[in-house]
């Protein structure tokens, strides 16, 4: 099964963006779309697994502990945690390999950080 994004109400929506334009096949779906905005992380999380979809945030304080607790009762599709200094261009560019070259079974119940 093909990788699926969603993106926290914290991302940089340019992200989404740049993504999209560079492959606009990817299933990258915006924060506001989910209407993410106010809820809180296990909401997200919640919201995010039952969509089948990996989490892509900036959020690396809250969100690691929350998906910890998360993954003991529910299973999760994943959680990418990207820092905010990283370009747009290579997260841009780490996404759309990601969704190349790996099945969204390799992520289910883990978290990585950007880059790779």
């Amino acid at each position: 099964m093909k990788v699926r994004f969603q993106a926290d109400a914290d991302l940089n929506q340019i992200i989404v963006k740049a993504t999209l334009r560079r492959e606009p096949t990817i299933d990258f779906q915006t924060a506001q779309a989910s209407q993410l905005s106010g809820l809180k992380d296990e909401e997200v999380l919640s919201l995010a697994a039952k969509g089948g979809r990996i989490l892509v945030t900036h959020d690396r304080k809250t969100i690691p502990h929350h998906f910890a607790k998360f993954i003991t009762f529910q299973t999760s599709p994943g959680v990418l945690i990207v820092p905010q200094r990283l370009p747009v261009a290579g997260v841009s560019e780490d996404l759309i390999l990601i969704w190349a070259v790996t099945d969204a079974e390799e992520w289910i119940n883990k978290i990585r950080s950007l880059p790779l």
